[in-house]
């Protein structure tokens, strides 16, 4: 049987050649050379594929034993050959394959029984082909098993004849190549060959991004240069960031780099050696310890002054540097700094510091150290020990070098060469590690490899090659040049790499693909080239029929009797196009016209065959946008304004059946939409979903600013072009035709007025509120006057630009009537395009419109290409919009008239600009000087309207500058310094002032001093409205450097002004703290909870450890403080439950899926938040397993077993647990996280009147939970319709409100299932009135949740951390010494501290939660501090005096009041204070509720209150509809709150107790709805 095997020398079939190897002797078989693989039998029947030629060659000899000696055997080569071409030929799962065939080469010789089979051939000449296991195998770093079997093979004869045979590769184009993109390298200074030592330093705190990947490659460069040697050194410099994680990760995206370093080195392998340097330079007087301030120490840099430690003794530093060996309070407060100068220009050589304590654990030598060195002391030392010859380093270390030859010189090392480079800056996007950290951690991402980050794993996701990447890199050479550089850039290099093999395919837009029928069309299947220019990538399949889609953009295009190309087929004509009422295409009749090879002037299109034989591959292509939207960001720009929200667009496709066989990784180009990478492979339906999995492709961009065309045709846009060149090429009219505009002056300026006055209208509307719908309308048509303006003059529209001038008047003669006639229809055809926008007409009618109205425009274009050439030659210049001959001149109007009425506008701006300033230093409402605000800026745009230029305030010149000065002094003097009622103000103001200082100096209490201030404040104010100028003191002005003084105090006292006043006093008492430096510890807040109150929150809940963030976005770890509130909470419902019959169960945290599938209409509102376990170790589980969302579907089977009769009713269970819901939106602890704790209950009932008695009683256990433990008031109610619980009757539910956000936020729920999960499940009882009969269940459902702790930080946080209600509170009271001096003896010391620890015991006997804090290495104020941020209640300060006088003094966290109380009645007055506190923490939130929640009946009202942060009582009818559109039509522009979307009002609940009455007759309030109210709504922003 003679065959025949082509094969493709550029990519020869290894496991094709060793079995013909094998088979010579006893098989003919001739060997060619074609374009691609195959095998031909007896000319007939063609095999194309490695695995079936291999298997058709093996059963030609069956003796031989190829495939195996039984059927098992088979099987397995089988296996191995899929394997060969499958993971073993992917490039993603490559890693991991060859780890498994390791596994499996272990113990054996062959893979398959004791001689060499087809699987040996198949996965030795994969492995042979393959470049990155060939450079594995040279490097050792080849698993070991696989390495012995390959080598193994390789000597034996049929392999060894085989690999001999195989054609070089071409290794001179790929030079060249190289060369023409390769970069200026500038030459290093002192380099000499093969002795060049460079290295790449990274820190490992994150994944490595294309910054990194350039600073590696140019080390690498310049190591292959000159022959020289490249260390790879981490960076380990600051334990508080590291992580062995990352450095894993970092090694293996250096291996994929292609980055072979010679030596790999930690920094903190020097420790001991950088030390000793450090101590060198203390003893030679070069190194001093500072313990000034890090405030104060970045100020004396800044400003040139030494520092009071520097002139410190060598001993004296020397200890000092013991402590900080140590880690002690006193090291934590001091840094090593090199004694340089201070004089200095450059910053960097003001004795920077060269050492800090750090008391965190180190990754790799854990805590042997307690100080660690800073990367530039560390740097110069390491380099020069480790031999690098070259330091290759950004330019933004430039004012460092000197730094670094310092330290080199001090210490008699080697020197080192400094190289500079830019760094790599990218447009739209962030480098820093920590900014990227955020966007991780914020879930704004998918991870450190999501395909929008700057990150090698990021791009390499994305679609960008290794070596796209180096030849990237290797272009910008060694530019010193800093540029930001775009994105399109670093993808046009990649493209070049994958352009000439990525194989080309088709897909199409599932969402208006048109059917063509085709007419005696056979369903047929051809092969043709994957790639049009490169044979090598192979052959595709394409099927034939008579149906075949097309896009429905392309079809649009199209017209009757065209001819277009179908690529891949032939030429096609258009016979019949089929539109429905809209116009929009349908479905095409055409007939196939192959004789016709004409193909250079048609259309090019994209289809897919309609067979049954090769159905559609489902695919889903993934657009990806930038993460910032701002291209290159300021250094004062914060990063998190500039968040681009919406990043990732997906279309759903309808795909080429090839696609089906694509693995991760590959890259392919979709014809005519672009380059895409293959992220999830398409996998069959599956026999537990049904449903398969989509082929996911994400979108390679391509360095192009425009993106692929995806319809119509290049030879269309071709002709449109020629159109056009014809045109203006047309033989000119006659000299005496005369040419003129299609329009009159006096039509522009009506329009120009029209104009105007839309835009006044549309300033009014803004002026007044008006009602969103109704701007947007009047917004619509000023621009369709715009619109018709241009299209008018052919110019923009601006103020005055009809004004402008002498009127122009038509000289020449009408255009001709073509062009008329055109106009008219587009004025036509655009008025219609707007009619269909504003009714909301479907978007394929309207596209269609536009499509018609760009075609006319198009003609009109053409048209007036010749008009335009005409009246050049007539004129002898370009026609511009208003270039017309002039007519007689109108009346020019009076001058004086106009001079009067721009005097009037201005006066009006001044007039308005003062009201404004009045306003805003009044401190007025935002609406209010919103509203203000908008006047003055429509008024000065009327003055642009008048004068044609921006108003500006008035200029005066030197003289009238002095009188005016002079005039104002003088005013000042009459009307404000010497009026009567300024004079009473300056007494009133100066002796409020001493009673401020009076206060302070006594040490009064402080809310009485911010009173008094506030009264100060207030009258300075009022003076400074009535004169115009600040209150100055008897002395006059003060000078410049007083008033310096006075601004750097007033900083000083800003940051300083948490800590309480008390640790102060106790400095200089007997018994105050140890004197001494005050160590900076940041353990306040830094943010303000009336300023940003996302930040706020964040640092109170990490500070107050209440929770610390974990490694999995949107989960926390609860701390002791936050998790004893929830025991309270748990303890107390959990007693009270209990009361009622209701018992604790405990149920699985997995739910299986057709438990799920069963529920599925009240799973959806979960589904998208449902997590899935699909694996078991490495193996795929048989059927995915839920995470519970919620346990209905848990429960309710076993309710259906349980209950038989009424006696098993009713049933009450609860369980404590924990759900999973996986949010991607915004997670915040407590508030909104993926995983969370509550409790669940679940009850059935025989009659619905039971169930619903169970509903409000628990909703009442719940309003205790707030109103009486955790201090907060709430509202309680029904949920409307369309907030209700799914698949339930109704909802209950508790309301908060939250002032510091004017946000409400759901406290817990309620819930009436009725009958609809007892049919779901068939919880059934019997009759007891009717025997035999079934009846359903009446159930309920129940929860709340650890976000109760959330909104208590909410409420009660101030801006010193948290206020815990003593009720739930962990520690109700702490006990803190004072007055533990050097001056008090070890005895009275002792005694003070026996003391405290008798108060903690004596008020745990008397059941009051007490702690002491005891520790020795904080000062009083610093714990006074610490538990003030935790929200202790009360602070119990006992010092040696209070010993003496039998008292302590008592402190309140809620409003910081104290009391001197008798020790005997310590138990009594503290449990006395502990029910104020709760008392008055529940009044003040029960007051500030109700001043924020008012009951309206207009629109208007609504809209004002909510944008005050209130919270609304509305009547509403009920429908949803009108809900929506509430929520809709309230949403405003900006963000709530830093972090917060924007967001309109939703119905939070039906209150059982409203605000007032429903009165009959009363309507709804969405505007529109013409119903009857049906109660009233509570309305509000909503968490």
């Amino acid at each position: 049987m003679a065959a025949t095997v082509s094969i493709n020398p550029a990519s020869p079939p290894i496991g094709v050649l060793l079995a013909v190897e094998h088979l010579k002797d006893s098989v003919p078989v001739q060997v060619q050379e074609g374009k691609n693989t195959g095998l031909k039998v007896n000319g007939d029947v063609t095999f194309t594929t490695v695995p079936s030629i291999c298997r058709y060659l093996a059963r030609l000899a069956p003796g031989k034993h190829l495939y195996g000696t039984s059927n098992l055997e088979a099987t397995e080569v089988d296996h191995w050959l899929e394997f060969s071409v499958g993971r073993l030929g992917c490039p993603a799962d490559f890693a991991d394959a060859v780890q498994y065939l390791n596994q499996v080469l272990g113990p054996r010789t062959f893979l398959i029984g004791h001689s060499a089979t087809l699987a040996d051939f198949a996965v030795w000449g994969a492995l042979r082909g393959n470049n990155v296991w060939l450079n594995l195998l040279d490097r050792g770093k080849a698993p070991p098993h696989v390495a012995r079997w390959f080598r193994f093979l390789e000597e034996q004869a049929e392999f060894k004849a085989v690999a001999m045979a195989l054609p070089a590769k071409p290794e001179a184009s790929k030079s060249e190549t190289r060369k023409q993109d390769q970069g200026k390298f500038v030459e290093l200074p002192g380099a000499e060959m093969e002795k060049v030592v460079t290295r790449f330093p990274p820190e490992a705190s994150g994944f490595l991004h294309v910054g990194h990947a350039k600073a590696a490659l140019l080390n690498q460069y310049y190591q292959h240069a000159f022959q020289g040697k490249l260390i790879m050194r981490f960076d380990d410099t600051n334990p508080a960031k590291e992580s062995a994680e990352f450095e894993k990760v970092i090694l293996e995206d250096i291996s994929m780099l292609d980055i072979k370093p010679d030596i790999f080195t930690h920094t903190s392998d020097h420790f001991d050696r950088i030390q000793g340097y450090a101590e060198k330079l203390i003893r030679d007087g070069l190194a001093y310890v500072d313990n000034t301030d890090p405030e104060v120490m970045k100020q004396e840099r800044e400003q040139k002054v030494d520092s009071r430690n520097r002139t410190n003794t060598v001993e004296k530093n020397l200890a000092m540097w013991e402590e900080m060996k140590k880690g002690s309070e006193v090291g934590q407060r001091c840094c090593l700094r090199a004694k340089i100068d201070m004089q200095s220009p450059n910053g960097c050589m003001r004795d920077p510091t060269i050492y800090r304590c750090k008391t965190e654990s180190h990754v790799r030598t854990g805590t042997k150290y307690k100080v660690y060195p800073t990367y530039d002391f560390a740097c110069p030392i390491v380099d020069s020990v480790e031999g690098v010859t070259h330091a290759l380093r950004t330019t933004e270390y430039h004012d460092r070098d000197d730094q670094f030859n310092w330290f080199i010189g001090k210490l008699g090392l080697r020197p080192v060469h400094i190289w500079e480079y830019s760094r790599l800056n990218l447009q739209n996007t962030v480098m820093s590690k920590r900014k990227l950290t955020w966007f991780v951690e914020q879930g704004l991402v998918d991870g450190w490899d999501d395909p929008r980050f700057p990150t090698v794993r990021g791009v390499m996701r994305r679609g960008m090659t290794v070596e796209g990447l180096k030849q990237f890199i290797v272009a910008q050479g060694g530019s010193r040049a800093v540029v930001v550089m775009e994105w399109d850039k670093i993808w046009a290099f990649n493209k070049k790499v994958i352009d000439p093999v990525a194989p080309r395919f088709n897909a199409l837009q599932r969402d208006g693909a048109v059917l063509v029928n085709l007419p005696g069309v056979k369903d047929e299947m051809k092969e043709v080239p994957k790639h049009p220019k490169n044979p090598d990538v192979g052959q595709k399949e394409v099927w034939y029929s008579s149906r075949v889609y097309i896009d429905g953009q392309d079809a649009a295009t199209l017209t009757e009797g065209e001819v277009v190309t179908f690529i891949n087929w032939g030429n096609v004509i258009v016979k019949k196009i089929n539109k429905n009422k809209s116009g929009a295409v349908e479905s095409i009749d055409a007939q196939l016209n192959l004789e016709n090879t004409d193909y250079k002037k048609t259309a090019k299109l994209t289809w897919l065959a309609d067979t049954p034989k090769a159905p559609f591959t489902p695919t889903v292509v993934t657009h990806f946008d930038h993460i910032i939207s701002k291209g290159v960001l300021a250094k004062e720009d914060e990063f998190k304004n500039f968040v681009n929200k919406d990043t990732k667009m997906e279309t759903v496709m309808l795909g080429d059946p090839c696609l089906a066989q694509l693995k991760k990784g590959d890259i392919i180009q979709l014809q005519r939409r672009g380059y895409y990478i293959c992220d999830v492979p398409y996998e069959p339906p599956s026999r537990y979903s049904c449903q398969p999995t989509p082929c996911v492709l994400f979108h390679i961009p391509d360095g192009h600013q425009k993106e692929m065309p995806t319809a119509g045709s290049k030879a269309k846009s071709k002709k449109a072009d020629k159109v056009e060149k014809a045109a203006s090429k047309k033989e000119l009219p006659s000299p005496k035709e005369e040419v003129s505009p299609s329009f009159s002056p006096a039509d522009e300026l009506a329009l120009s007025d029209k104009v105007a006055a839309q835009g006044d209208s549309v300033r009014q509307l803004k002026g007044r509120k008006a009602d969103k719908a109704e701007v947007d309308a009047a917004v619509k048509s000023l621009l369709a006057l715009k619109a018709e303006y241009k299209a008018l003059t052919g110019k923009d529209w601006k103020p005055g630009a009809a004004k402008k001038g002498p009127a122009p008047a038509p000289a020449p003669a009408a255009s001709p009537a073509g062009v008329d006639a055109v106009n008219d229809k587009i004025k036509a055809q655009g008025d219609k395009v707007r009619q269909l926008k504003t009714a909301k007409a479907e978007k394929a009618e309207i596209d269609a419109a536009v499509k018609t109205l760009l075609a006319l425009k198009a003609e009109y274009k053409a048209l007036t290409v010749a008009l335009k050439a005409e009246y050049k030659a007539l004129t002898g210049k370009d026609w511009k919009p208003g270039a017309h001959t002039p007519a007689p001149a109108a009346p020019a109007a009076s001058p004086a008239s106009s001079t009067a009425e721009v005097d009037a506008v201005n006066d009006k701006i001044k007039a308005q600009g003062e009201k404004v300033r009045q306003l805003k230093t009044a401190k007025a409402e935002k609406a209010q000087v919103d509203a203000e605000v908008k006047v003055l800026l429509a008024l000065k745009a009327d003055y642009k309207n008048l004068t044609g230029k921006d108003w500006k305030p008035p200029k005066e010149d030197g003289k009238k500058k002095q009188e005016g000065k002079s005039q104002e002094k003088a005013s000042q003097e009459t009307s404000g310094g010497s009026s009567p009622e300024a004079e009473k103000l300056k007494a009133q103001i100066e002796e409020q002032g001493n009673t401020v200082r009076q206060l302070k100096g006594s040490g009064a209490d402080k809310a009485q001093v911010d009173a008094e201030v506030k009264q100060l404040l207030a009258l300075k104010e009022q003076f400074k409205s009535l004169t115009g100028e600040d209150v100055t003191p008897a002395g006059g002005k003060k000078g410049k450097k007083e008033q310096k003084k006075e601004k750097e105090q007033k900083k000083e006292k800003e940051q300083k002004k948490d800590q309480p006043k008390k640790a102060a006093k106790e400095a200089a008492k007997p018994e105050g703290a140890m004197p001494g430096p005050k160590k900076v510890t940041r353990l306040g807040l830094e943010a303000k909870k009336e300023e940003n109150l996302s930040d706020w929150y964040s640092q109170v809940i990490t500070k107050s450890e209440m929770i610390e963030y974990y490694d999995v976005s949107g989960c926390y770890i609860l701390r002791p403080t936050s998790y004893s509130i929830w025991e309270k909470i748990k303890d107390f419902f959990d007693a009270e439950i209990k009361k009622m019959g209701v018992d604790n169960v405990y149920f699985p945290i997995f739910v299986s899926k057709a438990a799920l599938e069963r529920e599925k209409d009240h799973i959806a509102d979960f589904a998208p938040e449902v997590a899935w376990v699909t694996k078991s170790g490495d193996t795929d589980l048989a059927e995915p397993i839920a995470i519970r969302p919620t346990s209905e579907t848990v429960m309710y089977p076993a309710y259906a077993k349980w209950i038989k009769s009424h006696r098993d009713l009713p049933i009450k269970y609860n369980q404590w647990n924990n759900v999973v819901r996986w949010e991607f939106k915004h997670p915040q602890p407590f508030l909104r996280t993926r995983e969370f704790l509550w409790q669940e209950g679940h009850s059935a009932f025989a009659t619905k009147d039971e169930a619903d008695e169970e509903v409000l009683a628990i909703l009442e256990l719940y309003a205790r939970v707030y109103e009486d433990l955790m201090a907060i008031p709430v509202i309680r109610g029904r949920k409307t319709e369309k907030e209700k619980f799914a698949g339930g009757d109704y909802t209950t539910t508790v309301e908060v409100y939250i002032s510091a956000s004017g946000r409400a936020i759901q406290g817990a729920t309620s819930h009436h299932l009725g009958q609809n999960f007892s049919k779901m499940f068939e919880i059934v009882f019997e009759d007891p009135e009717k025997p035999g009969e079934k009846k359903f269940v009446w159930q309920n459902s129940w929860g709340i949740t650890t976000r109760t702790i959330g909104v208590m930080v909410m409420v009660h946080g101030d801006n010193k951390g948290l206020v815990m209600p003593p009720v739930v509170a962990r520690d109700q009271v702490v006990v803190i010494p004072c007055g533990i001096t050097a001056n008090l003896s070890e005895e009275d010391k002792a005694r003070l501290l026996q003391k405290c620890q008798e108060y903690r015991k004596a008020l745990r006997d008397a059941g009051i939660r007490a702690t002491d804090d005891l520790r020795d290495n904080y000062s009083p104020g610093w714990k006074f501090n610490h538990w003030e941020l935790k929200g202790t209640p009360i602070r119990m300060e006992v010092g040696p005096r209070d010993m003496k006088q039998n008292q302590f003094v008592a402190v309140r966290r809620d409003t910081g009041e104290k009391l001197t109380l008798a020790e005997g009645k310590a138990a009594e007055k503290v449990k006395e204070m502990l029910d104020t506190i709760q008392t008055d923490l529940y009044s003040r939130a029960k007051k500030n509720q109700d001043d924020h929640m008012v009951a309206i009946d207009t629109w208007g009202d609504f809209c004002s209150n909510l944008d005050k942060g209130m919270i609304i009582q509305a009547p509403y009818c009920g429908a949803i509809p009108c809900e929506d559109k509430i929520k809709k039509d309230s949403a405003r522009d900006q963000d709530i709150e830093p972090g917060a979307p924007s967001m309109g009002a939703k119905g939070l609940c039906i209150p059982f107790k409203p605000l007032r009455e429903l009165q009959p007759g009363t309507k709804c309030v969405c505007e529109g709805c013409d119903c009857d109210a049906k109660f009233y709504t509570l309305f509000g922003r909503s968490y």
